[in-house]
């Protein structure tokens, strides 16, 4: 690979970790090389982008990103792919559902909305993550619930100030 190979792959790891804001980096070694296009294709039906790449280049990617990815560094060793998603756990649940099959790919790292996880032992955690907007929306419900007491208790008859109380009280 030429000096401007390895940048452009630099430059696009990187533009694609700012773009996805969430990637796995897991270890493929000793698998054929049917095996890795076999997870190539499963990740290609789960809307995941995979890239197998040296460590120093996902490194300077990160580094050029510009996040506080330090952490990650350490697992930097051995063979590498890079798993890019729009999606925080769909690599995590595709990984799980890889390793009923054999022991790879083994999860060396996530990087999810600035969060990182570093082992493998973290992947039922990442598979439980709830994305941003299901997190949002559980706010915005919880912060209706008081409203629409308020509310279903004006309607049910508790027109003064003493019938909404009374309702309210009655309904914990």
């Amino acid at each position: 690979m030429t000096k401007e190979e390895k940048y452009d792959l630099v430059l696009a790891l990187t533009e694609q970790m700012k773009e996805y804001g969430n990637f796995y980096i897991t270890d493929t070694s000793n698998l054929t090389v049917a095996k890795v296009n076999d997870i190539r294709r499963k990740c290609f039906d789960a809307d995941i982008k995979m890239q197998v790449t040296k460590n120093s280049l996902i490194k300077k990617a990160m580094e050029a990103a510009g996040g506080d990815f330090a952490p990650i560094y350490d697992v930097l060793k051995g063979s590498s792919s890079i798993l890019f998603s729009k999606s925080a756990t769909a690599p995590a649940k595709l990984i799980k559902q890889l390793r009923k099959a054999g022991d790879k790919p083994v999860l060396k790292a996530a990087y999810i909305d600035s969060a990182v996880f570093i082992g493998d032992n973290q992947l039922d955690t990442l598979t439980k993550l709830k994305s941003k907007e299901q997190l949002i929306g559980e706010v915005i419900g919880l912060l209706q619930s008081p409203a629409k007491n308020v509310i279903s208790a004006l309607q049910s008859g508790g027109n003064t100030l003493a019938g909404l109380v009374k309702t309210l009280q009655e309904r914990g």
